[in-house]
């Protein structure tokens, strides 16, 4: 877990690599950071100068293959953040390095080639053309990277499988659910099979049910295809459910770095434990979290459980067994959950909701 502190080199061999990232909006921007007006806060920063930095010397980097959620209120600056990993707004100053490249030093063609082949992008608005069926709009990206005909409608129906819509690439997109072209977007995206995917809220046009179909789909994709992805949302109950690490967001800066059960258990301030109050702790603890050492009790081995199993998914597996079960992990024995553990956890559930 971390908080605003974070090393000052890139490490270029993470997936993402971002170091004291700046972006100020006003009149003579360039003259904030480095100043002592850096260490002005938003509203005294904008009183003095007429300028705000939506982001907020911010660094932090995101590993191979792992899904890492920025969320944060509204004027947090966590859209700014990832137009800025990706170029559409220049950022004041900082490095971004992705995949070991220099993004803020690529020039213009360099930039729109790393748009075309390196990441992807998904917004909440998707973006589809009206006039072009399913199959078109998710090969759109390779035509534009003059890939022929048969190919790309090759891959858009690999793509079109990937993303339950098998049966639709010859639909257009007012024939399909808003659940439904959110997957044509996500299809588009992983049509030229980026090493990085970039998500502002991709789901937050879309009613609950939808909402929850597409973070599934979020999960099962991550988990079939490793991508490295930064996912930008604003309900912490989507992040927990779907990121790998989470950042939160205020005024710019970050606040907080950490994996969902350290924000729960460790929140660093009370704004991070406002945030955080209504999450139970049986839905981001793992059962590793909770576990006991191997004794001279009797355990049952019958069906043991993964290490990372969130508790409250197997909480009927450990109830229905009179003896505590085993954790594994990499096939191997390493300690045991029981009832007692269990209860524990839903009692400290049960105080939090009387307190609130």
């Amino acid at each position: 877990m971390t908080t605003a502190e974070e090393p000052s080199s890139p490490i270029t061999d993470s997936a993402i690599s971002v170091r004291n990232l700046w972006k100020v909006f006003g009149p003579a921007s360039d003259a904030i950071v480095g100043t002592p007006l850096a260490d002005l806060s938003r509203t005294e920063l904008l009183e003095e100068t007429g300028c705000v930095a939506a982001v907020n010397d911010v660094s932090f980097d995101v590993a191979d293959g792992e899904v890492f959620v920025v969320m944060g209120l509204s004027g947090s600056g966590k859209s700014t953040l990832v137009r800025c990993l990706t170029r559409l707004i220049e950022p004041t100053s900082g490095q971004v390095f992705i995949e070991g490249e220099d993004v803020l030093a690529a020039s213009k063609s360099r930039l729109r080639e790393l748009r075309r082949t390196k990441f992807s992008m998904v917004f909440q608005h998707f973006g589809l053309l009206p006039h072009r069926s399913v199959i078109d709009n998710i090969a759109f990206s390779l035509e534009v990277n003059g890939v022929k005909k048969d190919k790309r409608h090759a891959r858009a129906n690999e793509v079109i499988e990937l993303v339950g819509l098998s049966g639709y690439a010859d639909h257009f997109p007012e024939q399909l659910s808003g659940g439904m072209q959110q997957r044509v977007g996500l299809a588009r995206a992983l049509a030229v099979n980026p090493e990085v995917m970039f998500l502002d809220e991709p789901f937050s046009a879309l009613d609950p049910l939808i909402r929850r179909d597409m973070q599934n789909e979020i999960v099962r994709l991550h988990n079939d295809l490793n991508k490295t992805m930064v996912f930008i949302t604003h309900d912490l109950a989507e992040a927990m459910r779907i990121g790998d690490r989470i950042a939160i967001m205020r005024d710019g800066a970050m606040v907080q770095v950490g994996t969902p059960t350290e924000l729960v258990l460790n929140p660093a301030d009370d704004y991070v434990a406002d945030f955080t109050n209504d999450i139970p702790k049986s839905h981001v603890l793992r059962v590793s979290d909770i576990s006991s050492p191997l004794k001279d009790q009797t355990i049952s081995h019958a069906r043991p459980v993964e290490h990372d199993a969130i508790v409250r998914t197997v909480m009927h597996r450990i109830m229905s067994d009179p003896d505590p079960i085993s954790i594994i992990q990499n096939g191997q024995v390493i300690g045991c959950v029981g009832r007692e553990e269990l209860l524990t956890v839903f009692a400290e559930d049960v105080n939090e909701e009387l307190k609130a």
